[in-house]
């Protein structure tokens, strides 16, 4: 790899632990339609698009899935189902994150919603005492504060422009496929994070930790 001073970090299966078959378990539990025909890793509808960039709110994302699931919920319980797949946050990776900081410059991009950050941020808090990632991050970048998200190049762009960031020189870490691969057309040196892998052992293995 070329000589790497910058890594862009995603959140969801790299920082903090995430099951998205838990959302889909809840939302088939309160729908007859699967809630996996609107909704997985690798594909979703645009209601979730939306709602990733900011461009809908909270309550017209739940009204539209209501539509979509052809289902009456409760906003309780559309809120459970989809936090559902937040998990914890490992105190090895933030220790990681306080370890990589002093040589590399790090950023955090992920696509997210203000329900999902408002849902993270709590456990962090209530977890390890930290109100939000800022402490880990040089700057955290969030989907639905920049009204766009991954896998579009623009958005690859926005962080590295942004930053004066060299793509040779940055690495970025995510769990999903086509993330890499948008990032990868920028010329940003991208690595999947396989399920089940350990970031840190990505890193050594490429070298940037010992």
């Amino acid at each position: 790899m070329t000589q790497i001073k910058n890594i862009i970090f995603d959140l969801g299966g790299v920082i903090i632990n995430l099951d998205i078959n838990k959302t889909i378990i809840e939302f088939n539990k309160l729908s007859n339609k699967p809630f996996e025909s609107i909704y997985t890793q690798l594909q979703q509808t645009s209601i979730f698009d939306d709602f990733d960039k900011g461009h809908i709110s909270e309550s017209e994302f739940f009204n539209e899935l209501q539509i979509a699931l052809d289902a009456h919920i409760s906003t309780d319980n559309l809120l459970l189902a989809w936090n559902a797949m937040l998990l914890d946050f490992p105190k090895r990776r933030l220790d990681l994150l306080q370890k990589l900081k002093p040589h590399y410059r790090l950023f955090l991009l992920s696509n997210t919603n203000e329900t999902h950050i408002a849902e993270f941020e709590d456990a962090l808090f209530k977890q390890h005492g930290f109100k939000n990632l800022e402490p880990f991050f040089e700057t955290v970048y969030y989907s639905c504060r920049m009204g766009k998200r991954k896998p579009n190049a623009d958005i690859f762009m926005d962080v590295l422009s942004s930053n004066n960031l060299n793509a040779q020189e940055t690495l970025f870490i995510d769990d999903s496929p086509q993330h890499i691969v948008g990032a990868s057309s920028t010329g940003i040196q991208a690595k999947l994070l396989a399920k089940n892998r350990e970031v840190e052992d990505l890193l050594a293995e490429l070298g940037l930790i010992k």
